[in-house]
């Protein structure tokens, strides 16, 4: 008995002594708590009676918290559910479906481009193709309003299409799932840049080049060859967009809304803000488990593959493809598609920040932006003098820059374990618990720590704003990281093993610096999301702290010229930021795709 207790003593301390296994753990503990118990009291939420149900006949005379069937009736089979439910979701599954295929034919053929041909521009293509995603996925709607809006549709004011050539879109080009799933697609196109990108230009070219020795066509190699490498990459941005457009709330609001188009989020909106939360909340679980059954195929299909590394002492020669004379066209198409997507919102918001009547560019003025008193603006000052703006400036940054800290120095350090124990069930295990909270809608998430942070004392706190926004972008950080060890040979680690070289020393002066620039890219990716983050925050920062987003959302109702100036100055913060840490260290969320 004795000795048994010994070996699994000493089978547990050999366990432990291997970092990778410590982090491992707790990341399964951590996140379990912090992803499962949300799902748990969503799930309870569905299943009991809250105070706001008694208001229904069916439930008056029941306790509060006894267990009911009624929400999930109502919900999936009654009169209302055509209305409030099938249909929404179906938009919901047809608009996430066409966003992704824009987003990977778009983003894809971009990124080939790039990498695989001697296309001219790559260097400004590069940098340019990320800004959709920089920016707000709403600000690209204001932006498709602005532009295509004529007086016979909408609000009837003239959008800048209509303001030069009188030329006037059909309705449903402006509302509708049309612009929602274009918009999503844009925005979220950088994601299969990124991604199908890396991968193609990290591919060991000796594949290739064999291929091409033994006299294989183009279009052959690419079949055979290129496709299978880049079908993970594939699945996983058809995972990210789906998941992402599926719990978009801003854009099919604002696009869709108004003119009877609904998805599952601007319902469960709608029910939340009615206090209907048991309701609300059975959409919510339909979103994560549409995300979840991606999770499984996409799983399913990169478990197959023994090995990404691409960092090797192979050959990394490429051959490009010779385009001739479309090198130049396609270089001009590409750029022209890149101006328009990248500055046309800067410059539409810079304009329509300065219109004396939205929509009306003849007469310009600066009082929007430079007026310190309180012109005909509903109480708001100029906005270089307006306290709420550079309060929730502040606001912002601290959320940001805290979120970014804690989501990417995690997911560094989760990206190396689950590498270094890459299929066993623990890394599995962790790798989808760290993914999880990507997959939930942000207005879910939202509502249910908001719930756990009442019962924690920290309800509306900047804390719970840091917890929150750091478990919600630790997959960006997570993926990064799990990526970069995966290009990373393990001889490279190894080598300082045999000299005995610690943990921590190895992490910060061989690891780190090798893979540096996709490291801070898993910081910056947070950053980013948390500046232009508005679903996520609107309950838990509602009447206490504002942040830049919420304070846009509250000054659109209220006056056209600030919410345009403000959109502006979160884009171009979030720029800035960007452009400075790439000048200084090299790195940049579209790192890993060059040009």
């Amino acid at each position: 008995m004795a000795t048994s207790l010994k070996k699994k003593m000493f089978r547990v301390r050999d366990f432990f002594s291997n970092p990778a296994n410590i982090i491992l753990t707790v990341t399964v503990l951590v996140m379990g708590f912090f992803t499962l118990y949300p799902l748990i009291l969503l799930l309870i939420d569905t299943v009991t009676v809250n105070i706001s149900d008694l208001l229904y006949p069916e439930l008056m005379g029941m306790k509060v918290g006894s267990f009911t069937s009624f929400h999930w009736k109502r919900m999936l089979l009654s009169d209302m559910s055509s209305t409030y439910f099938w249909i929404p979701l179906k938009n919901a599954v047809i608009m996430s479906t066409l966003a992704s295929v824009i987003a990977i034919v778009y983003g894809g053929t971009v990124a080939f481009l790039i990498t695989r041909t001697d296309i001219k521009a790559k260097k400004f293509v590069s940098s340019v193709f990320i800004f959709p995603y920089i920016m707000p996925s709403w600000t690209i709607a204001t932006f498709w309003k602005n532009f295509f809006q004529n007086p016979e549709i909408g609000n009837y004011q003239s959008g800048m299409l209509y303001y030069l050539t009188k030329i006037k879109v059909p309705e449903s080009f402006v509302y509708g799932l049309v612009p929602c799933a274009i918009v999503l697609g844009l925005h979220y196109a950088p994601f299969a840049y990124i991604l199908i990108g890396g991968i193609l230009r990290n591919m060991d070219a000796n594949l290739e080049e064999a291929a091409t020795i033994l006299k294989a066509t183009r279009a052959r190699i690419i079949k055979k060859i290129t496709l299978p490498i880049v079908l993970p990459a594939l699945l996983s941005t058809f995972l990210l967009v789906f998941s992402s457009s599926m719990s978009a709330y801003a854009v099919p609001q604002f696009l869709g809304g108004t003119k009877g188009f609904s998805v599952l989020t601007t319902t469960l909106r709608q029910f939340i803000n009615s206090g209907w939360y048991g309701q609300g909340y059975i959409m919510a679980i339909f979103m994560i488990i549409f995300g979840l059954a991606i999770l499984g195929i996409n799983q399913y299909v990169t478990s197959s593959r023994r090995s990404f590394t691409t960092v090797t002492g192979k050959s990394g020669q490429i051959s490009f493809i010779k385009l001739g004379i479309w090198s130049n066209i396609l270089a001009v198409i590409i750029v022209i598609l890149c101006l328009f997507f990248s500055f046309m919102p800067l410059i539409s918001f810079a304009l329509e920040s300065c219109t004396v009547v939205p929509g009306d560019f003849s007469k310009l003025t600066l009082k929007f932006w430079i007026d310190p008193g309180y012109p005909q603006n509903n109480g708001i000052h100029g906005l270089f003098f307006e306290p709420q703006v550079w309060a929730s400036f502040k606001n912002s940054l601290i959320l940001s820059v805290s979120c970014a800290f804690f989501a990417g120095t995690f997911g560094i350090l989760i990206g190396y374990a689950v590498a270094k124990r890459r299929g066993s069930r623990l890394a599995k295990l962790a790798d989808n618990l760290a993914f999880l909270p990507y997959l939930m809608p942000s207005l879910a998430l939202g509502a249910a720590f908001l719930a756990i942070g009442m019962k924690m004392g920290l309800s509306k706190t900047m804390t719970l704003l840091i917890l929150v926004g750091s478990i919600k972008y630790l997959p960006f950080a997570s993926r990064s990281g799990i990526n970069a060890m995966l290009q990373l040979s393990g001889e490279i680690e190894e080598a300082a093993v045999i000299v005995n070289v610690s943990w921590w020393k190895r992490m910060l002066r061989i690891i780190f610096p090798i893979q540096k620039s996709t490291f801070i890219s898993g910081y910056l990716l947070p950053f980013t999301s948390c500046m232009r983050e508005l679903s996520l925050f609107t309950l838990l920062s509602s009447g206490s702290i504002y942040l830049m987003t919420t304070l846009l959302e509250y000054w659109q109702v209220w006056c056209d010229q600030s919410a345009n100036a403000l959109n502006l100055l979160i884009v171009v913060t979030v720029l800035a930021v960007n452009l400075l840490i790439n000048k200084l260290t090299g790195a940049s969320i579209d790192k890993g795709v060059g040009g």
